[in-house]
């Protein structure tokens, strides 16, 4: 059995967690403890079901795994590989397996995770795009949950500025969640990487997500939250951040805005309000020689003023809520055509959903 094995061998016992087992790793490696009889793994504390696990464990799924990694561009990084991003290794609970589609070197660089309401208002989602637009003109990685709302317009905003972004993921790398961010995950392993602790094909799980949310900010040197309602998984990894020594920075907005509740409190309980990506950078320090230089304007930079893709199902949305079958209709294309055309306009920021259909932004 060969050292990554091994790893999955250990990672696939139920029940063992990060801390278990870099508890365990302090007397064994995972070669040593698969070489263990079931007398020496009950002696260390492995109750009955883990010892069974560990001593036949399942070829098939391990197999399957070894072939992924095999796979160009795909890797799996284990807790004592010096790939695995150092930051990371320092949380409580890291994950022993790191699964990463793209290129793993940028989990190595500075990231500032920029995270939010999956129904995020206008306002917030230009503003996720603008942020992640100036992080990345500063030499910073975006990191985020590839989620609906602000989390995909800050990977865009990464992407569309030529900067490299993270996606952090609550299933395995082949059950991209949700369906719709597909395409955008797909640009994302060639400017960035996909990572999950979750074997490749797990499905997403409701309790995977706010175990997903400990490495959104176990990655980061800071944690930008724009837009969260008071009982938001925005704010679970806010917690996780100030646990782990990072960063927390919140867009204020209305008191009277449900969807800004979340940062307002956030900002009561010691959050850095922030206004502008500068109050971000005087914060966590100049890691970059933008930075260092006071080059970075304290304004958000402006989208170019270039022509839009899609420009004839564009001129059929206006201020008025327009349902996809009407513009179709209108442009005189298939309604599927024009829904994908769509959903890449919405992820530049320049339309929106509400009820009823799709509204132009401000930036449109």
């Amino acid at each position: 059995m060969n050292d990554l094995e091994s790893w999955l061998t250990l990672a696939a016992v139920p029940y063992l967690g990060g801390n278990r087992i870099s508890q365990l790793l302090q007397h064994a490696t995972p070669q040593q403890l698969c070489r263990m009889s079931a007398e020496q793994l009950q002696a260390i504390g492995f109750k009955p079901k883990q010892v069974s696990s560990l001593l036949r464990p399942q070829y098939q799924r391990i197999e399957r795994c070894l072939e992924w990694a095999e796979c160009d561009r795909h890797t799996i990084l284990t807790l004592d590989s010096p790939g695995y991003p150092p930051l990371l290794r320092e949380i409580a609970s890291a994950p022993p397996l790191l699964f990463v589609r793209g290129e793993p070197h940028w989990l190595h660089e500075p990231q500032i995770a920029v995270i939010g309401s999956r129904s995020a208002s206008i306002d917030g989602r230009e503003s996720a795009y603008e942020f992640a637009a100036s992080l990345v003109a500063a030499n910073y990685v975006v990191t985020s949950g590839l989620a609906l709302g602000i989390d995909g317009l800050a990977h865009y905003g990464a992407l569309k500025n030529g900067g490299a972004t993270v996606a952090v993921l609550g299933s395995g790398l082949e059950q991209i969640y949700p369906a719709r961010h597909r395409e955008l995950a797909g640009k994302i392993i060639e400017q960035g990487a996909l990572v999950s602790e979750f074997w490749p094909d797990e499905k997403p799980r409701p309790q995977n997500f706010p175990r997903r949310n400990r490495v959104i900010s176990g990655l980061s040197v800071g944690v930008l939250v724009i837009e969260a309602a008071e009982r938001s998984g925005s704010l679970i990894t806010a917690r996780y951040a100030l646990e782990q020594g990072r960063e927390v920075f919140a867009l204020p907005g209305s008191i009277h805005s449900p969807g800004s509740r979340g940062c307002n409190a956030l900002i009561k309980s010691g959050a850095k309000l922030v206004e502008s990506p500068v109050d971000i950078f005087e914060e966590v320090g100049s890691l970059t020689e933008c930075v260092k230089n006071n080059q970075l304007d304290s304004s958000l930079p402006q989208p170019e003023n270039e022509e839009l893709p899609f420009s004839s199902v564009l001129a059929n949305v206006g201020n008025e809520a327009t349902p996809v079958d009407v513009v179709a209709e209108r442009c005189k294309q298939p309604v599927h055509e024009v829904m994908m055309q769509l959903l890449e306009l919405e992820l530049q920021g320049v339309v929106t959903t509400v009820p009823g259909g799709y509204i132009r932004t401000r930036r449109g």
